[in-house]
């Protein structure tokens, strides 16, 4: 299989930083190829931090036809129960910068900035940090479940055909509503979530209700057995607003789609995440992380 961009499983670093942007309608296709050149200068590389880039479906199917899985799709937004949405924000670009410190990842998420200033625009921008143990705001730890980073590529990875050793990529940013979440009794945080606060036992029986958020996010497949996703999302926050950048990697684009039905119950059971009573997405979409041999036959390296 060909490799992975390493990032996507570079773990225990504390400071990320997520850029989102748009291709200007009259960027020719050569003009992006050179821009993109430009992430790797030393600017861009330096400092130890980690580079994870992602293309919009349309994009990527522009640059690179032939490594497209036909299952690249844009995000379609969700009118979900109860007037909860999803909402779609698709953009072309994605990259991602995580390493040990807010100074390091401010001055490599500026080179990118300057490095596609000439061909896209910058449409979100989002700081993050790892809270604590790995926490969300809310408390809780987040990714519980997630796969052990041995079993990660498996779960994440295009195994063959075109895309293999890339990811689908699922990207939003979520907004939190603290205030009203700080007012439940932690038995009532603890229902809606399906799991303890302090340890992240998940909750047994009776006392885990089907709209807990780990009942609706953990789907499976006609024969049982779990399709699970690859998590890197890290929370964000000031005093007027906090929340998470939800970032997830999977093999599989539809596991995305599915574990979205069942939160905002367009799914058929009618049954909606209680968790988006304190927390809805402002931003949603999918991105294709491809492999570091398609990148480099789409941006050969200045030696070559």
């Amino acid at each position: 299989m060909p490799t992975s961009q390493p990032g996507i499983f570079a773990l225990g670093t504390r400071s990320h930083y997520h850029l989102e942007f748009d291709v200007h309608p009259d960027a020719g296709a050569s003009e992006v190829i050179a821009a993109l050149g430009g992430l790797r200068e030393p600017s861009v590389t330096a400092g130890g931090t980690n580079l994870v880039v992602g293309f919009g479906p349309a994009l990527w199917r522009r640059l690179a036809p032939d490594d497209a899985p036909d299952s690249l799709a844009s995000f379609a937004s969700i009118d979900g129960l109860d007037d909860h949405r999803a909402p779609s924000t698709q953009h072309d670009l994605w990259v991602w910068v995580h390493g040990t410190g807010e100074d390091v990842a401010l001055d490599v998420a500026r080179a990118v900035r300057a490095s596609l200033r000439s061909v896209a625009t910058l449409k979100l921008e989002q700081a993050c940090f790892v809270y604590k143990d790995s926490r969300d705001l809310t408390g809780f730890i987040d990714g519980t479940a997630n796969p052990h980073v041995e079993e990660a590529p498996a779960v994440a990875l295009v195994a063959d055909g075109a895309g293999a050793g890339g990811s689908f990529v699922l990207a939003q940013k979520w907004v939190h509503d603290l205030d009203a979440f700080a007012q439940l009794s932690q038995a009532e945080q603890e229902a809606v979530f399906g799991r303890t606060k302090p340890d992240s036992r998940e909750l047994q029986g009776e006392a885990k209700a089907a709209n807990a958020h780990i009942s609706r996010v953990e789907i499976h497949d006609d024969a049982g057995e779990e399709r699970p996703i690859f998590r890197r999302s890290t929370p964000y926050g000031t005093l007027a607003e906090a929340g998470l950048y939800f970032l997830a990697f999977s093999a599989d684009l539809s596991r995305f789609a599915d574990m979205l039905a069942n939160m905002f119950a367009t799914s058929g059971d009618g049954i909606r995440d209680r968790l988006t009573d304190y927390s809805h997405p402002v931003s949603g979409s999918y991105f294709f992380a491809p492999s570091l041999e398609s990148l480099s036959n789409l941006v050969p390296p200045a030696d070559d």
